[in-house]
């Protein structure tokens, strides 16, 4: 089975079923999932922003992690030293460099929407997975 990281942007448009939904199940199919370690807290992060932002209810982010909890997902084993430098190099955020250093140890694709990422991930050397949007 051939393996891809995948990073929050793109767990959370599936969750909350963003128009970007349907491709990114497809562009998954057949494939294993590979998150950084950060991604439960960074998902569970997000849901909780939207309910402060007034953008979903508590019901929302309940379901949203129910769901969440049925995604195979393994979490990759980085080094958190190197994604900091990473992090320095490219002016990221910590959580954004854990996800390409998770892309570069364990040498998979990387889907993501974000497109920040996408181009920090193009620096580096590392494969995107194209997601039809």
């Amino acid at each position: 089975m051939a393996y891809l990281v995948i990073d929050t942007s793109a767990v959370l448009a599936v969750l909350l079923n963003e128009p970007t939904r349907s491709a990114l199940i497809s562009a998954t199919e057949e494939h294993g999932l590979v998150g950084a370690p950060s991604l439960p807290w960074e998902v569970g992060n997000a849901l909780v922003a939207g309910v402060r932002r007034s953008r979903l209810s508590g019901a929302a982010v309940r379901q949203a992690w129910a769901s969440y909890q049925s995604v195979p997902v393994r979490l990759a084993e980085i080094d958190a030293g190197h994604a900091l430098e990473i992090a320095v190099e490219l002016g990221l955020y910590a959580y954004d460099a854990y996800v390409l250093e998770a892309a570069r140890a364990e040498r998979l694709p990387l889907l993501t929407l974000d497109g920040g990422l996408a181009r920090a991930a193009h620096r580096l050397g590392l494969r995107l997975v194209e997601s039809e949007k």
